[in-house]
């Protein structure tokens, strides 16, 4: 039996085209969305869409299953059966790093503030628009750099100042909240490269030593962007439940003007200013 096609077609039959933006025309020969609608939301040819629901295409990607989750707006519980219908069930002894659709919907609701979701090592996997504007691009730097406490502890995050006193607790939080992964992981390779890597900095290896365990909720720090200048603000983390992703808010800080600044690079995402202005 083609158990992926036949949920696929399930699926798509019960979407009403208007939730997605899409009009409902007369000639209309299905209640859900087409194969060539789900085809354009989701991203992929229409001929793989047909290929998928005959059983006929080889095993979608983890990519995939969550675009085509995305564009039929599944729970996370449907999402999650459609990835173990693909083959992707989930290895508990690694790192989730799927984001859930839930979460997706979330971070459309906050689009007015820069949002990334990190995986338990604090590797950066997702981020909206206005966080690659506020910090910059992400896709500039290497995968391995997009890791938030490489990125700290090797290279400073130049477009980030602390006071030395919100520094050194935002960096023994991070790390308090890294030996807790490494409990909850232990056979997952990739958290002992990433200590591994860090233990080349003398300051983590200080903070290692200590032997802390926490979770890391928040942090203050000023955003230095080059074009709008100093954004103060509030950072609140938020540990999604079964998949330990981080969903970071970053929020203006009361009294001060961080709100129209992020407002203005909302209005020209991460173009240059002056490149908009001529």
């Amino acid at each position: 039996m083609n158990h992926l096609g036949d949920a696929l077609r399930a699926w798509r039959d019960r979407l009403d085209p208007a939730v997605v933006g899409l009009p409902r025309l007369s000639q209309r020969r299905v209640a859900g969305l087409r194969r060539g609608e789900l085809a354009q939301l989701a991203g992929i040819s229409v001929e793989y869409v047909v290929r998928l629901e005959q059983g006929r295409a080889a095993t979608p990607s983890a990519q995939v299953c969550s675009a085509l989750a995305r564009a039929l707006q599944l729970s996370d519980d449907e999402q999650a059966h459609l990835l173990r219908l693909a083959g992707h069930a989930a290895d508990p002894a690694r790192i989730p790093r799927l984001v859930p659709a839930s979460v997706h919907r979330i971070m459309e609701q906050l689009a007015a503030s820069p949002v990334a979701v990190y995986d338990a090592t604090w590797q950066l996997v997702h981020w909206n628009a206005l966080f690659a504007a506020t910090f910059g691009d992400p896709t500039r730097r290497g995968t391995e750099d997009r890791n938030a406490l490489i990125a700290h502890f090797e290279s400073g995050s130049a477009r980030i100042r602390q006071t030395p006193e919100e520094r050194d607790a935002f960096e023994q939080s991070l790390v308090s909240d890294l030996r807790a992964t490494t409990s909850r992981y232990p056979d997952d390779p990739d958290v002992a490269a990433v200590v591994a890597r860090l233990n080349r900095s003398p300051r983590f290896r200080e903070l290692w030593a200590l032997g802390s365990v926490e979770g890391h909720h928040g942090a203050n720090k000023i955003a230095l962007h080059p074009e709008v200048g100093e954004i103060p603000l509030d950072t609140s983390v938020l540990t999604t439940q079964g998949t330990n992703l981080r969903l970071v808010v970053h929020t203006p800080r009361p009294g001060t003007d961080a709100r129209s600044k992020l407002d203005l690079l909302a209005a020209i995402g991460i173009q240059e200013m002056a490149a908009r202005s001529t």
